[in-house]
């Protein structure tokens, strides 16, 4: 080969990186790492964000990240990260709380519509909030700033639990979870009680007339499951149109659940874990008339945001549950056959890297949030 015909074919090759979604400088950096089904490269997409926790993708590849302080931003297909957008609402940001979740309604291309969770200081207390707004045409600013639904009653004491993740259903329904709040575990079981459980409403924030409580006198007509901890993941799988959450355990016992309409899912009546000082939380794990977890961790991994992969670009990882895990930190990837667990494979748990979300872009790419100070999306890509 002629040192001409080695510069054009390198040529060649640099003008196909853009057509392949990446730029010179990308293809080039990162860890090559190894897993059971795939090898990716592992490269950092983004940088300069303040405890992210929540992603939406844009209909233009574009990602909406929140920042659990109280902002909003937008992060581009080139991973930089805008000003903070104007018009965000107040929010609670002490301990857990703060700007959690964010989610693109399905027809924003029509209505740019985004729906936020967020902790909510009120008169009694603290709560889950959920807000409706609208993404400004030129994407520097929320509109329409709209609170849809509070998860009453306010909490005086104690700033943990809000649950908080978003996930819209095939029929454009919402769903909303909330957590028990960590003070009167209870609440996850009482009906006329949003807290600890799994909301289901529409976009205006109202209850469906199909809830399974709706018109059962003393209950909450939003609430569509119960008895939850602390769910931070929602997800539809895409094979089998289910809902499965993520939640938290105490000290044992996090779980991945199959949401039912009406189930009852234990807490803390029953639980696979025990408090923090190593006393019984119950002496059952399991009881008549509750939902048993289809995968258990303990000890924990503190399981956060969770998406399925439908993503081309690794065909060995389709039909895989992604959970972003906080502690023990890194990366869980569930095999699924249908609405089952069949085995466990751990991701970059070796880096001690909190993550709280994950989401799989528009080119197959895996990205997560990572949950520091100095918050980053890492991109696990091709090599």
């Amino acid at each position: 080969m002629t040192r001409r015909t080695s510069r054009r074919t390198l040529g060649l090759a640099l003008a196909l990186l853009p057509l392949l979604g990446l730029s010179p400088a990308r293809a080039q950096e990162g860890e090559v790492v190894r897993s059971e089904r795939e090898s990716f490269r592992l490269t950092t997409f983004a940088t300069g964000l303040e405890r992210p926790w929540g992603a939406a993708l844009l209909p233009d590849g574009r990602l909406l990240v929140t920042e659990r302080v109280g902002r909003l931003r937008l992060v581009g297909r080139d991973g930089a990260v805008s000003a903070p957008l104007r018009g965000v609402p107040e929010v609670e940001a002490a301990s857990q709380g703060g700007l959690l979740d964010v989610a693109v309604a399905p027809d924003f291309d029509r209505t740019r519509e985004v729906f936020l969770c967020q902790a909510m200081l009120v008169q009694g207390g603290a709560l889950t909030r959920l807000v409706r707004a609208r993404l400004a045409a030129d994407g520097t600013a929320l509109e329409a700033v709209t609170p849809l639904l509070d998860a009453t009653p306010a909490q005086s004491s104690g700033r943990q639990h809000y649950g908080c993740r978003i996930a819209f259903g095939p029929d454009g329904r919402l769903f909303l979870s909330t957590g028990d709040r960590n003070v009167d575990r209870m609440r996850a079981q009482r009906l006329d009680d949003l807290a600890g459980k799994i909301l289901r409403v529409d976009r205006e924030g109202r209850p469906q007339q199909d809830n399974p409580f709706a018109s059962q006198a003393g209950a909450r007509a939003e609430v569509f499951s119960y008895g939850h901890r602390h769910p931070q993941g929602l997800a539809f799988n895409p094979w089998t149109g289910s809902l499965w959450s993520s939640e938290y355990g105490p000290r044992g016992g996090d779980e991945i659940n199959i949401i039912r309409p009406g189930a009852n899912y234990g807490w803390p009546v029953v639980t696979h874990g025990v408090n923090y000082s190593g006393t019984q939380i119950s002496d059952r794990k399991s009881a008549p008339g509750m939902v048993d977890p289809i995968h258990v961790w303990t000890p924990v991994v503190s399981p956060s945001g969770i998406a399925f992969y439908d993503g081309q670009a690794f065909p060995g990882w389709q039909r895989s549950l992604f959970v972003a895990a906080l502690n023990a930190p890194g990366l869980v990837r569930l095999t699924t056959e249908g609405d089952r667990v069949v085995a466990e494979e751990r991701l970059l748990f070796d880096r001690r890297i909190r993550m709280r979300d994950v989401l799989v872009a528009q080119d197959g790419a895996v990205l997560v949030l990572t949950d520091e100070a100095s918050g980053r999306i890492l991109r696990l890509a091709p090599q």
